[in-house]
């Protein structure tokens, strides 16, 4: 019996594996394509906090050394000025989601994690020992935990009977890569319609073409027809389209699952929560997602620590991502371009004008500003460490190089040897290290220097000392399993 299997081998089901796999745990994904090649350029990139969480495993330059960086984001078509953000990637970057997936297959296939195509999940049965994966052709699958990462249209969601809440379609969209006889315009159109593009390809001869329908679609696969109707009610003509290499339907809605666990069945990914792509935050999510719950899931598995360290999983993420697709939703709407909604954008573009307004926006699209809720204390506490440099006895080194191995890092910056916690020492990393920088977070700006942090693998602050170490045997026990018995050192469970 497998230890995790994962229904879907996207950008988070990929992330979530390499995760369990750093943990040590028995995984494998199966994945419905029968080949590992994404058709289409679906996700075009990402933005600074996804790349510091790639940064954190040691990944990060496989993508920055294809992708291209922008520092640039934006609100209801207002720029917001992201090089001061306090990150080491305080950027965008561009890149298609066919070559994200080739580079995180390349990472887990380097961790040993089996990656099976061809197989179509049909649903489940799950007891208190394990989960049953009915597969199509008749198949049976043990495994002890099921996560479910297949997308907006989930088999693993509908058969745990989780429901998907949120907002209905009110427009849809025909996304497509087909040849052209005649040469189209090229660039955006906005009307009281919506937004419409048109661009080449590095082939020269293939167009990637985005266009609003004028009443939303079914929920068929779209033709060609469909494609060639949409264009000439826009441009008055469909430029001999010809030979599409694929043709998607995405439309406006928005929705959650109402409960991302069910016993022994996750959720992550578009599984959890799909949304319009409108301000490139989908694969960031998934990241997020898989990072969150990849050490929670592999130290519930390994006895380190009991199943309810599961349920803050959803505690955490499903605020967090909530707060995404409000946004979201938000810049969707303002995509049209009729008298209506230009004064809207006009509004949001004078309020953008003032300094705290572009701050908090850049903070929640970079996904920097993310914070969980830990409770009251010191502002990094449930926040994401920054990578500060550090000097160690080994010598310098970088917040986010000790989390290469996804394990909990206690960071004391106070006197060397002065933090003793013998009862975790095999699962928890001790650094003694001086900083001498200033402290600046995200959003909040600079925060007094700690003495000591502990770091999540997921590198986000459980516990904060101030010349004091009250609280960190509760934060030690609540996040990464009770104490070993006196005498006895724990077991690093990789």
């Amino acid at each position: 019996m497998n230890d995790v299997t994962i229904i879907g081998g996207g950008p988070t089901g990929l992330m979530l594996a390499g995760e369990l796999a750093l943990a040590g745990v028995n995984v494998e994904i199966l994945e419905r394509r029968s080949t590992p090649e994404l058709v289409g350029t679906r996700a075009r990139g990402f933005h600074a906090r996804t790349i510091e969480i790639f940064d954190q495993r040691g990944i990060a330059d496989r993508f920055l050394g294809e992708g291209r960086t922008a520092q640039v984001l934006s609100f209801a078509n207002t720029a917001l000025e992201v090089a001061s953000l306090p990150s080491r990637h305080p950027y965008t970057l561009g890149l298609s989601q066919s070559h994200v997936e080739r580079i995180l297959r390349s990472w887990i296939e380097e961790l040993e994690v089996p990656i099976h195509h061809g197989l179509d999940v049909t649903g489940f049965a799950q007891d208190d020992a394990g989960v049953d994966v009915h597969l199509a052709d008749g198949a049976l699958l043990r495994t002890a935990y099921l996560v479910g990462a297949d997308g907006g249209r989930s088999v693993v969601r509908r058969a745990a009977g989780i429901e998907f809440v949120g907002a209905e379609a009110t427009r849809s969209h025909l996304i497509a890569e087909v040849e052209v006889t005649d040469e189209p315009p090229t660039g955006i159109r906005h009307d009281d319609v919506g937004i419409h593009g048109i661009n080449l390809m590095d082939d020269g001869r293939t167009v990637g073409v985005v266009v609003t329908e004028r009443q939303v679609g079914p929920p068929t696969e779209p033709t060609l027809a469909d494609l060639s109707e949409a264009l000439t009610a826009v441009y008055g003509r469909d430029f001999g389209i010809h030979d599409p290499l694929w043709i998607s339907r995405f439309t406006d809605a928005t929705r959650q699952a109402a409960d991302y666990r069910r016993g022994r069945v996750l959720l992550a990914g578009d599984a959890a929560h799909t949304h319009p792509p409108t301000g490139g935050q989908g694969i960031g999510l998934g990241v997020q997602d898989a990072v969150n719950l990849g050490w929670k899931l592999a130290q519930v598995v390994q006895g380190v620590s009991p199943a309810t360290l599961l349920d803050s999983y959803h505690e955490e993420r499903h605020p967090a991502a909530a707060r995404v697709l409000k946004n979201v939703m938000t810049q969707a709407f303002l995509q049209r371009a009729d008298a209506r909604t230009e004064a809207i954008r006009d509004t949001f573009a004078e309020m953008l004008s003032f300094e705290g307004p572009r701050t908090r926006l850049a903070g929640l699209l970079s996904g920097l500003d993310v914070v969980y809720d830990l409770g009251e204390g010191h502002p990094l506490l449930g926040r994401r460490m920054p990578d500060l440099d550090l000097t160690t006895p080994d010598g310098p080194q970088r917040v986010f190089e000790l989390l290469h191995g996804g394990r909990p890092v206690l960071l004391n910056l106070g006197e060397p040897g002065s933090i003793d916690i013998t009862p975790w020492a095999g699962r928890v990393q001790q650094v003694d290290a001086d900083h001498t920088g200033t402290w600046v977070l995200p959003v909040i700006g600079t925060v007094s220097a700690p003495t000591a942090v502990l770091i999540r693998p997921d590198g986000h602050v459980a516990w904060v000392g101030n010349e004091t170490q009250a609280g960190l045997s509760e934060a030690l026990t609540t996040w990464f399993g009770s104490p070993a018995p006196r005498g006895r050192r724990p077991v690093d469970p990789t």
